[in-house]
């Protein structure tokens, strides 16, 4: 079967994230198309009533509930909630975005100098543990042996009794 290029379609049950005015930020439902730049929207579940709305105002998302086209609120209401979306809605990477941006614009000074340092530390420690790695790894991916691992290696076979260490020049 060959892939479709598009895959979100303006169509009955489509759910769509509103992108400006006073909706900015809400999911509603499309419920009827009425000509190629208005659709016909519905938010039961989230506040949002009965109206048209631009397509150009509109962010499709990959969510669809079935209901027939035209359908009044209590259909979608019935629909939206046996579909369970806003459960889904809420473990979807552009929710899980749109909520850490949310949080980030409400830090104030001193959270982001907070964020800032956390950052600065994690940073270190990821660079110590990269460059001890690559300290240990030749080129070819193959794990180096060091000086210092080979007298901690003759150290602990000398404290066993084992070979006896050689001699300092």
């Amino acid at each position: 079967m060959p892939r479709v290029p598009f895959e979100r379609f303006v169509q009955t049950g489509r759910i769509a994230k509103a992108s400006a005015g006073p909706l900015k930020g809400r999911l509603v439902a499309i419920v009827d198309v009425i000509d190629q730049n208005r659709v016909l929207v519905d938010g039961p579940l989230t506040g949002v009533p009965r109206q048209e709305y631009r397509l150009n105002n509109l962010h499709l998302t990959k969510y669809r509930i079935k209901f027939p086209f035209t359908a009044p609120t209590r259909i979608v209401r019935k629909a939206w909630t046996e579909s369970d979306l806003k459960a889904q809605w809420k473990v979807s990477p552009w929710s899980v975005k749109a909520q850490n941006i949310c949080k980030r614009s409400q830090l104030n000074d001193f959270d982001r100098f907070k964020l800032r340092y956390a950052k600065r530390q994690r940073n270190k420690l990821l660079t110590i543990a990269f460059n001890t790695l690559k300290k240990r790894t030749k080129f070819d991916g193959t794990p180096r042996i060091l000086k210092k691992d080979r007298r901690e290696r003759l150290r602990a076979e000398k404290a066993k009794g084992g070979k006896k260490a050689a001699p300092k020049k």
